[in-house]
């Protein structure tokens, strides 16, 4: 890799970012509250945003799950593509992050259509099985990679054929590919792969991606 490839891709990514993605108050100031408040910088990129909104919209999905909030930067981005008439139900680990991103709803418009659940994620996918609630059309998965094996199995519970499901944070800077590598993350991801692989469900592929926030990718998966 050139040593100055990291510079190239941020490059890029401001070049189509601002040829592409139209200024946008509502999401610029939630990127400062978040960095006001000093969340962890590692919400998807606006080229990336932009890449969800457009799967949601060509789908026409309109019941979203979302697990990993953080401050609500892509839930706002879900949000908006499915539309007055649609949902998002978004779960964040903890209380902090979802005050922010709860105030970030507000001042973006989009409250109404998000619901906002607290704690574990476990907990909250078991609760929403438990509720019965109706299958979601897209998922996106953006929470503690550790788990991913965890997050898979209950999408699938909450999942209806043709339901789409989407993974980020996949290729880990390219350290996926070690089999011995100790970090929690990396063997999360791992075992993850092999249960989609297994799965007859799913049809599914890996889309790697560099840009502003380094080498790494989407695992992107229908059920069947």
């Amino acid at each position: 890799m050139p040593k100055n490839a990291t510079e190239v891709w941020k490059k890029v990514d401001n070049f189509f970012t601002d040829a592409l993605i139209p200024a946008d108050a509502a999401l610029d100031a939630v990127v400062a509250a978040n960095r006001n408040a000093e969340l962890p910088a590692i919400d998807v990129t606006p080229l990336q945003g932009k890449f969800l909104e457009l799967l949601i919209r060509a789908t026409g999905a309109k019941r979203v799950l979302e697990m990993g909030t953080l401050g609500g930067y892509s839930t706002i981005w879900l949000a908006r593509a499915v539309g007055e008439d649609g949902k998002v139900i978004t779960l964040e680990r903890e209380k902090r992050h979802a005050e922010i991103a709860q105030r970030n709803f507000d001042n973006a418009g989009v409250a109404k259509r998000v619901e906002l659940r607290i704690g574990p994620a476990s907990k909250s996918l078991a609760g929403l099985v438990a509720e019965k609630t109706a299958p979601f059309d897209f998922i996106f998965i953006d929470a503690d990679k550790a788990s991913y094996p965890e997050y898979i199995d209950w999408s699938l519970k909450l999942s209806r054929p043709g339901t789409l499901i989407i993974a980020d944070n996949v290729v880990r800077d390219g350290k996926v590919i070690d089999p011995e590598n100790p970090d929690p993350n990396i063997k999360g991801v791992r075992r993850f792969t092999e249960m989609v692989a297994a799965e007859p469900r799913l049809s599914a592929t890996v889309l790697q991606t560099v840009g502003s926030k380094g080498y790494d990718g989407f695992a992107i998966a229908m059920v069947n």
